[in-house]
Formats: structure tokens, sequence, C-alpha cells
């Protein structure tokens, strides 16, 4: 049977991943340290602490992955020139707007997904938090599986 207490650090673990709003790396470090402090005392913290971890790892892949994908298509745009303002002095200055490169589109395509990422990691966290509160198991969707 699950306790209270086991219910309140797992919600926590998933919760703790917010702090990397106030702490850098702290969607790391919150939830390891509390998994660390708890997970011999219960399986229901240890599969809610390894859940939370793996899928923060998880989204930093893939927001590496996604960054990689978008690094080439800026040095494509800088290579075929940045000339869309021309500034000659203060009394000169003009803006070319010319048709839009398809470069723009895939990036804007790219970080459109990056977004609706973010969006899907904090709805996520909420519905695991709420999930270990009612002591449910929950595994996050499209989740690796690093610490078993």
């Amino acid at each position: 049977m699950t306790t209270n207490h086991q219910k309140n650090i797992a919600t926590f673990i998933h919760l703790s991943t917010f702090s990397r709003f106030i702490i850098p790396l702290g969607n790391f470090i919150g939830p390891i340290v509390l998994w660390i402090m708890n997970k011999d005392k219960s399986d229901f913290i240890d599969a809610h602490g390894k859940q939370a971890i793996n899928f923060q790892i998880s989204i930093l892949l893939y927001t590496l992955i996604i960054g990689m994908l978008t690094i080439p298509f800026f040095i494509f745009k800088i290579f075929n020139g940045l000339d869309f303002i021309d500034f000659h002095g203060f009394h000169d200055f003009h803006i070319n707007i010319r048709k839009p490169s398809p470069l723009l589109y895939i990036t804007g395509g790219l970080g459109f997904l990056a977004v609706i990422g973010f969006i899907l990691e904090l709805v996520f966290i909420v519905i695991a938090s709420l999930k270990a509160r009612d002591g449910e198991l929950y595994e996050y969707p499209l989740t690796i599986k690093f610490l078993k």
C-alpha cells in the first residue's frame, strides 16, 4: 500500500522539474536529489523518480536534435547573405523585404515544433504529478529508458 508520504514525495519529484525556471539545470538536480534520497524507501517513489529523470534526459536529447537540425539552416542563410538591412548612416537606413527564403519556413517549422514540445512537456509533467498524487504509476510518452 502506498502511503500519503510516498505519494507526496513522488509528486514533488515530478514538480521539482519546474525548478529549472529558477535554478539552472534544476529540472535535473531537483528530481535526482529527491529520488536518490528516497528511492530505497519505496518502489513507488523509485519508479516515479526514474520516469521523471528519464523524461528530462529524453527532452534534453530531443531539444539537442532539433537545435542541431536548425544550425545548418542558419549557416546557409548567413552565407547566402543577410542583406535585408542597409545601414549607411542614420540618414540612409533601408529595410529590404523580399520574398521569404524557404529556409525561413523550415526553421520556423522547427521552432514551432520546439514550442509545441515545450507546452506538451509542461502538460505531461502536470499529468504525472496528478497521477503520483493519486497513487498511480505514470509513464511519460516518447521517453527513452536510460534508468531501468
